[in-house]
């Protein structure tokens, strides 16, 4: 603002024109009242969860046009990777309509999203022509998507701290709340950008990663200017970064004497994109401190995501022979697991016998025992199983969560001590349960040789049952491939370790009770989810355990005559995350300990559910 009387008049000319504008092209392209351009939360969210896609299989199905059908569920499946029964689904579909993979659409796929893959696929192969195309076309489609980005944080705000009929704030501070709410939404356009659908992690260091593939890429066909100004671009984002420090002198020593290193800048496109990302972080900052908000500035270029080659420029070394540095952002060759991996513990218990190994089982942190309960406790559990099981238990009550062909039924332990209180079931065989679950829990925190101490995260007996009538040409699985603390992607090879996937877990283990039916073998698999690595034929009294992460992809065969009963246990190295029923049911069973030994009146009240 200048000086004087009216020197606010020129700012706010500037604005209303530019409001009366705006709301005369809202009118003209969209027409009617701009309240019909405004949706719920609910509606945005569930457009933002692709849900929508799932209606259109379902209709797509109906009107007999299964590759439709195969594309829309692909494009929900896409942002919705735990859904296991779409991921089903779209196998049934490809397997009636012989779809390819290469068949597979995603409707909502993001241009600049899509470019960068095949940059990356056609600079693993060497093909840096092709990579370079790729690269570049996905930095254009990136800028643009960057401004519609934007634009869309310039709508309606909500503001969670008042009403806005009760908003008493002055102009300049209603003005700045506003913008300061759009100005944020801006600056993590870097972090929406940069995140794939259906993903809460963005892909770390991406941007800063387009110019770091580049600038080895033309320096392989020989364009060290391009180069030389891809890895000052880099620096930009990584002024420290030694390596690409390394390649900037390297790449100068190779330009011809009539050109002038000093006068090879960064590249415009990201020198101006990285001056306006400062300026908003200093604004940001400023209106904080200022206006009493409380803003931490993330890191949007995280140093650890990088290239996934291990290529380096060395000063002094010729073309032919010259490779470039760069760290890790690709495919992963095997998942991280963050402790010592450690097996072969002592089993505590007599009679248990040693199976398989890690080694064994082709895998990492497996092992397979049997013996692990008696032929009279695999009886005593299953007639417990028969009178205190509901279907759909932990599914929402869901006949049939995972499969259509068969049922589903469940039951916890502390379902299983109030049962034997209110007589249900013998007080001795509920009790059985809850010690055969601690057994398991001790035998595999010994095996792995775990430093600290392994609790209960969830402890459920469950059986599945195969419908009779439909089993004929049955082509799906029991339990379809996944991991137990992370969303198993297998398109891109990844397993993402964030919610709703639950993260706290880190060791499973699966007890069985009988082998009296046919199918439902335990299956490990690669990372695709289709290469068996390992298949475990239930019987009684054998276990199976691992760690809990994308380092062992599972599922079950369908089960396709009788009933296939185990108990199911995942346990969690994070005492935060115990099992609230697993600490009640500790609590019944001190009570019924001391009321063995005469010195408490049992006082529970079977009606106190959770």
């Amino acid at each position: 603002l200048g000086e004087g009387p009216g020197a606010e008049l020129p700012l706010f000319r500037s604005l209303l024109g530019r409001a009366r504008c705006y709301r005369s092209c809202e009118t003209q392209r969209l027409g009617g009242p701009a309240s019909r351009h405004r949706v719920s939360e609910d509606v945005r969210s569930d457009f933002q969860r692709r849900v929508p896609y799932n209606y259109l299989q379902r209709a797509y199905i109906k009107l007999d046009q299964l590759e439709k059908a195969v594309e829309a569920a692909h494009t929900f499946f896409v942002a919705n990777p735990e859904h296991m029964e779409m991921q089903q689904n779209i196998e049934n579909y490809r397997a009636t309509a012989g779809v390819e993979a290469l068949q597979l659409v995603d409707r909502e796929a993001k241009p600049h999203l899509e470019s960068y893959n095949a940059g990356v696929k056609h600079y693993e192969a060497d093909d840096f022509e092709l990579a370079i195309r790729h690269f570049e076309q996905a930095l254009r489609e990136y800028f643009v998507e960057d401004i519609e980005c934007r634009t869309l944080c310039e709508g309606p705000q909500r503001f969670e701290e008042y009403e806005y009929l009760g908003y008493k704030a002055g102009l300049y501070e209603a003005i700045a709340d506003h913008y300061m709410q759009v100005l944020v939404c801006q600056h993590e356009c870097v972090r929406e950008l940069a995140t794939r659908p259906g993903r809460l992690s963005p892909i770390e260091n991406f941007l800063p990663l387009h110019y770091d593939y580049l600038q080895f890429a033309y320096y392989r066909v020989g364009e060290y200017v391009k180069a030389l100004e891809c890895a000052k671009a880099y620096l930009l984002c990584h002024p420290d970064d030694e390596d690409v420090l390394d390649n900037v002198d390297y790449y100068e020593s190779l330009l011809d004497d009539s050109i002038d290193p000093a006068s090879i800048e960064a590249r415009e496109d990201l020198t101006m994109f990285v001056k306006r990302h400062k300026l908003e972080s200093e604004l940001i900052k400023s209106a904080a401190e200022g206006l009493g908000f409380s803003y931490t500035e993330p890191n949007y270029w995280i140093r650890y995501g990088g290239r996934q080659d291990e290529n380096r420029v060395p000063s002094g070394v010729n073309v032919e022979g010259a490779e470039v540095h760069g760290l890790s952002m690709g495919k992963k060759l095997s998942p991280k697991i963050d402790r010592d991996l450690r097996e072969g513990g002592p089993l505590l218990y007599e009679n248990i016998t040693f199976v398989y190994n890690s080694e064994q089982l082709n895998g990492t942190q497996r092992v397979l025992l049997d013996n692990v309960l008696s032929e009279e406790q695999c009886r005593e559990l299953h007639s417990v199983a028969s009178g205190i099981m509901l279907v759909g238990d932990g599914y929402r009550g869901k006949t049939s969560p995972h499969t259509p062909n068969e049922k589903f039924e469940g039951a916890t332990v502390l379902k299983a001590l109030k049962s034997g209180y209110e007589g249900r079931v013998p007080l001795k065989s509920a009790r059985l349960f809850y010690d055969i679950s601690e057994k398991a829990r001790r035998i595999v925190e010994s095996y792995f040789m775990l430093n600290s101490t392994l609790y209960f995260s969830y402890t459920h007996m469950v059986c599945r049952t195969a419908l009779s009538g439909q089993q004929d040409r049955r082509n799906d699985l029991s339990h379809p491939i996944h991991a137990d603390n992370c969303l198993l992607d297998p398109e891109a090879n990844e397993c993402w370790k964030e919610p709703p996937a639950y993260t706290f877990r880190d060791y499973s283990a699966l007890l069985y009770m009988n082998d009296d039916f046919e199918g439902g073998e335990f299956i490990f698999t690669e990372m695709d989810a289709k290469t068996v690595t390992a298949s475990i034929k239930p019987k009684c009294g054998r276990m199976i355990s691992f760690s809990s992460g994308g380092e062992n992809p599972h599922g079950v065969k369908a089960v396709t005559k009788g009933k296939r009963c185990a108990v199911a246990l995942w346990f969690t190295l994070d005492p935060l995350y115990r099992e609230l029923e697993r600490i009640q049911a500790d609590e019944v069973i001190a009570v019924l300990d001391q009321e063995q030994q005469g010195r408490h009146e049992l006082n529970i009240n079977p009606k106190d559910e959770l």
